[in-house]
């Protein structure tokens, strides 16, 4: 893969329809869904087509999630979407951080990145959501470093490695760029791919 298909590569959340940059609460919580399997012992097929299953259901705000209630996310949701050991598990992650996110941010991700003072306390938020760690985070958040001001998580070792072997210096790109999301995107594919 060469620099020019890195610096092309498409987001995921891009990839999943995903506005972003529209700023709107609705699209935020969208991203923080599609993020949470990302993070697991899973492939990223399964990750997307879970997203693509609770978009599919209509449930795409935390109060629909609620209301489905944990059987709902667990058949047909978790299921469609390809999990087959993990699915209660994720599914209460899922109604927790929704739970959370309701009664500490009015629902509302914009909120959370209000209430934070800075990127290490806007990582710290996320990060204390059921289920939610450095990877989940580091995902949720890289998408949006040149969209949100406090947001500029560190690359994780794995795109770092993924980097050196593809003679890419990751560091010649200022982090908060939208072309560093992209050849980030692109790396992470590219190990994926390897």
């Amino acid at each position: 893969m060469s620099i020019d298909d890195l610096e092309s590569s498409e987001p995921y959340s891009e990839e999943l329809d995903i506005d972003l940059r529209s700023g709107d609460d609705g699209e935020l919580f969208e991203w923080f869904l599609a993020s949470l399997p990302f993070d697991g012992r899973i492939s990223e097929g399964t990750a997307k087509r879970t997203y693509r299953a609770f978009e599919n259901h209509d449930l795409l705000t935390p109060g629909a999630i609620l209301d489905a209630g944990f059987d709902y996310p667990v058949n047909p949701m978790m299921r469609e979407g390809g999990y087959v050991r993990h699915d209660n598990r994720r599914s209460e992650q899922v109604l927790r951080d929704c739970e959370t996110l309701i009664e500490e941010y009015d629902g509302s991700l914009n909120a959370l990145h209000e209430a934070a003072a800075d990127a290490e306390a806007l990582e710290e938020r996320i990060d204390a959501f059921h289920g939610v760690g450095p990877v989940t985070t580091n995902i949720f958040l890289r998408e949006l470093r040149p969209i949100r001001a406090k947001t500029d998580p560190e690359p994780l070792d794995v795109v770092r490695e993924a980097a050196a072997r593809a003679n890419v210096d990751p560091d010649r790109y200022d982090r908060k760029s939208e072309a560093f999301v992209r050849v980030e995107a692109g790396l992470i594919r590219r190990r994926h791919e390897h």
